[in-house]
């Protein structure tokens, strides 16, 4: 009996197993295996991990691309403005919870030749360094970065363009000309905007790319 093992791919081996028997040597048997590490051959059982990412995929896709939008075309500015103040620290205090539940209650994956432990020191385990760790650390970074700083200095630029209004007696999406304050709140307040939208972006692209090893492990 002989056994040979290949090695054709950082992450795939091929065991080849032949044996034959002296009193007829032209038959043999061949098996083949393939493992594959990003393939694991246990599934999920838990429903908390896949609730979990639909709560977080689904409320970040509603809030960025739905309920936002619809609320800035019918409702006035000023409604507009105290609807997203009350929404936004619910919001990113959600993104900033469900990236951590999902690392605790990430379960254990066996493969054919080694097994993931669960929950925190599987995100940490090299195999799931750039499919697990990345993605949700990069989701929780800009719900913290959205709810403790870019958020926050949204709102406090919004009340001082609220003050510079009564001053100037015209409104600050009005057309201008405006008065150099009211200017520079408006560059500031379109800054610190674009800032949040844009990592938000980023940190929807990184659900969804740990949405793809989440459905491997339901196949």
């Amino acid at each position: 009996m002989t056994s040979i093992l290949f090695s054709p791919a950082p992450y795939v081996s091929l065991q080849l197993t032949s044996s034959g028997k002296s009193t007829s040597p032209t038959r043999t048997e061949t098996h083949i295996s393939v493992v594959d590490k990003h393939h694991p051959k246990t599934k999920l059982t838990s429903p908390f991990p896949t609730h979990s990412y639909g709560t977080l995929l689904g409320s970040s896709l509603f809030q960025s691309f739905i309920g936002g939008v619809i609320a800035f075309r019918v409702l006035p500015r000023p409604q507009f403005a105290t609807l997203q103040q009350a929404t936004f620290p619910v919001f990113f205090g959600m993104q900033s919870v469900l990236p951590i539940l999902l690392a605790l209650t990430l379960p254990t994956e066996r493969t054919a030749i080694s097994t993931i432990p669960p929950s925190i020191s599987g995100c940490l385990d090299p195999i799931n360094r750039w499919t697990v760790l990345a993605p949700l650390a990069t989701n929780w970074i800009v719900a913290v970065v959205n709810l403790l700083y870019l958020g926050p200095a949204t709102t406090k630029v919004m009340r001082e363009r609220k003050h510079q209004e009564t001053r100037d007696g015209k409104k600050s999406y009005d057309q201008g000309p405006h008065s150099p304050e009211m200017e520079r709140l408006n560059r500031k307040f379109g800054a610190l905007h674009g800032a949040s939208a844009g990592i938000n972006l980023v940190g929807i692209a990184a659900i969804v790319y740990y949405g793809f090893y989440l459905g491997a492990r339901m196949i």
